[in-house]
């Protein structure tokens, strides 16, 4: 199937090309996390409301395997809705996230109150790239344009990301999917350590937005750090073409190869 996922009520195919670059039955973290947002998306709310948070804590790896998810209001309101998402592989659970929606509602702000620019190149601008490094089947699903540093090369790093491929077939691919896809790549776009050398997979995925992201792409201006004791941090600010929106934040573990 050329989608990521398939769907046919609770349950989930998965396409080989939802692997990631830590092994090919491991699925990337952006892949669950389009996922979990698509699956809080189809949730009713009273009123219309747009995500403002998606946490999502990698309970175990998640494999390239068949999956089923499961949906829960925690929390309803006029204002807000608190949801929770889950994907169990083979009724074990491999993915626990919440996520936040607030109401959509215009406010007329004060002048001056408006998004930060970005001064960094657009994605027209900046410079293709493809990690060569990275087998990880699931980049076929994005491009990448580097506007500063480069991915996986040690140093902070700011690269614009678009899905061109569907995460979800027969599903168009929202704001918010774009958001958290990108957001996944955190690690790799501001590395510290050599990719060849050290493995640092995140154990969760934090992505709070201030609005909704406008266009295809997204940039993630992005930093690490890396602990003495196997923790570490990877940072980005994320940006559309109109300007900064949100924050992305991952916990790492640090392991040597």
């Amino acid at each position: 199937m050329n989608a990521i996922f398939r769907i046919d009520g609770r349950n989930v195919d998965t396409s080989p090309d939802a692997a990631g670059p830590w092994s090919p039955t491991m699925q990337h973290g952006s892949a669950p996390a389009a996922l979990v947002t698509w699956a809080a998306e189809q949730i009713p709310t009273p009123a219309p409301m747009q995500i403002a948070r998606v946490t999502i804590d990698l309970m175990r790896p998640v494999p390239v395997a068949p999956l089923m998810f499961a949906t829960e209001v925690l929390r309803e309101g006029r204002k807000i809705q608190l949801c929770e998402v889950k994907l169990l592989a083979n009724d074990t659970l491999v993915v626990r996230a919440t996520v936040l929606k607030i109401r959509s509602e215009h406010q007329t702000l004060p002048s001056g109150v408006s998004d930060v620019p970005v001064t960094l190149p657009g994605p027209d601008d900046s410079r293709l790239i493809e990690p060569a490094f990275s087998s990880s089947p699931f980049t076929s699903a994005v491009a990448m344009r580097a506007a500063r540093g480069d991915f996986g090369v040690p140093g902070p790093g700011a690269i614009w990301y678009r899905v061109i491929k569907p995460m979800v077939e027969g599903a168009s691919v929202s704001q918010a999917m774009r958001a958290v896809v990108a957001a996944d790549f955190c690690n790799g776009t501001s590395a510290v350590l050599d990719f060849r050398k050290w493995t640092f997979i995140n154990a969760d995925l934090t992505v709070s937005m201030a609005r909704e992201p406008v266009g295809e792409w997204i940039l993630l201006d992005a930093e690490s750090a890396i602990g003495p004791d196997g923790a570490g941090l990877a940072m980005a600010r994320l940006a559309d073409i109109r300007g900064y929106f949100g924050r992305a934040v991952q916990s790492l573990v640090i392991e040597k190869r």
